[in-house]
């Protein structure tokens, strides 16, 4: 005869007062990447971020340990300051890491964007040098690549370059059939004038004309529509052209940015496999890889790569006092002045062309006729390129800068800046940054 076995339950008793409160530090194990983060940042140098505080006033929350929560949570896929404030409640990692002090939202984005604003870069510098001296990567080689990242941004409130050329040609041309008219109706009294150059007005020459022209039709019969043209030009003109001058210094050589973020720029984003996607404000985002870290990052508010290879070279030798001596990227940097400002610092360019692929079934690198330098330029290129380190290098660098983009767009689901202004989202690229050294150090050790 069979006995039905009883069923046995594990004791749950949820209300059942603890004798001694248990260490935060016993339930996390040993080789929890938040420990990582915690060993990291406690060997790093911070003095200069602790000079930013002033004395007086009441005791400041330290900056070691909102370092610590910051980058633990852009390791963990938070990057809103009230899902921090949460965390800080609820998870027992960001409670050890924090000792139990529960900062507000407002206190972990001040800290975020005024504190480390202009900071983040030398403490993401030294985890590298750090990664470094353990040999864990190496700055020689450099694979440099970009992609666009969204600003926190309207998507619909915008200034474009055109427009505002076409507007001021636009007053240009009625401001001349103004003066022209009162000329035709008035010869005598604008034969002493001075001659007007409409083609480089200001806001200054336009009320001037208008005023002149005003004043010479005073006493005339002219008709409603030349009076109504008159006062609106009055009215609206000078101020237009002021609008127009301090967009203009804000775009310097831009073709667009965004009212709501100067900084950013109109660009075509990739929103999916077959590259389909509409023009949104947005930073172009340059990093150097080894091994699938980050060695260094840059922002631009350029929409395409050419441009951006130079002030990344500078500030990578800024940080560290020297430059790659490899350099691998795409030929979306292969441009002559790319080339040659490799060859002035001492970079070995591993960098295609864009007929290099081509060239490769051919077998012939693509002349040009009308520019000899550039033909000499592309036969060095692909005699490199072709060498066993150039196609070594080439092979590397598709699974080794591409996939950290995959790591921080795709899996940490970071498409979209949380802080306005091109300062404060280098501050979140090397908080982004950072993070994603520190997990790939976790895990790969």
């Amino acid at each position: 005869m069979c006995v039905a076995s009883k069923v046995v339950f594990k004791d749950y008793i949820p209300n059942q007062n603890v004798l001694f409160p248990p260490n935060l530090s016993e339930l996390i194990d040993i080789k929890h990447p938040v420990r990582i983060v915690s060993n990291i940042v406690d060997g790093l140098d911070l003095k200069s971020l602790i000079h930013r505080y002033k004395p007086g006033g009441t005791s400041s929350y330290h900056p070691k340990m909102l370092l610590k929560v910051l980058v633990y949570g852009y390791l963990c896929n938070i990057y809103s300051s009230r899902k921090f404030e949460q965390a800080l409640k609820e998870n027992i990692n960001f409670m050890w890491l924090s000792g139990m002090s529960q900062p507000d939202h407002n206190t972990i984005n001040r800290f975020r964007s005024q504190r480390l604003n202009g900071q983040i870069k030398e403490i993401f510098t030294q985890i590298v040098l750090l990664l470094e001296r353990e040999g864990i990567v190496n700055l020689k080689t450099a694979f440099v690549d970009g992609t666009k990242i969204e600003a926190n941004a309207n998507r619909y409130t915008f200034v474009w370059g055109k427009a505002i050329k076409k507007s001021k040609e636009r007053i240009e041309q009625q401001l001349e059939e103004l003066w022209n008219y009162a000329q035709s109706v008035a010869k005598e009294e604008l034969k002493n004038t001075e001659s007007v150059d409409f083609r480089a007005i200001d806001k200054e020459k336009v009320e001037a004309a208008i005023n002149t022209i005003n004043a010479v039709l005073k006493e005339k019969k002219v008709p409603s529509k030349v009076r109504q043209k008159l006062n609106y030009a009055k009215k609206n003109w000078p101020k237009n052209l002021e609008k127009y001058k301090q967009q203009e210094e804000i775009l310097q050589n831009r073709n667009s940015f965004s009212k709501t973020d100067t900084d950013a720029t109109f660009m075509r984003m990739k929103e999916d496999h077959m590259l389909n996607g509409q023009l949104k404000p947005a930073y172009n985002l340059q990093i150097s890889t080894n091994k699938q870290f980050i060695l260094h990052y840059s922002l631009h508010p350029n929409p395409t790569d050419t441009k951006t290879l130079s002030p990344h070279i500078d500030s990578f030798e800024k940080s560290y006092k020297k430059v790659p001596k490899e350099l691998v990227a795409d030929a979306g940097y292969g441009s002559q002045e790319n080339y040659n400002l490799l060859k002035a610092r001492k970079i070995k360019a591993f960098v295609k062309y864009n007929y290099f692929d081509r060239d490769c079934k051919t077998k012939q690198v693509t002349a040009s006729q009308n520019n000899p330098e550039l033909a000499q330029i592309r036969q060095k290129a692909f005699d490199l390129l072709k060498t066993k380190r150039g196609e070594q290098l080439r092979k590397q660098r598709c699974h080794d800068v591409e996939p950290v983009f995959a790591q921080i767009k795709h899996n940490k689901g970071f498409k979209r800046f949380m802080l306005r202004g091109q300062n404060k989202a280098e501050v979140e690229i090397g908080l982004i940054s950072i993070a994603h050294n520190l997990q790939k150090m976790a895990f790969t050790g």
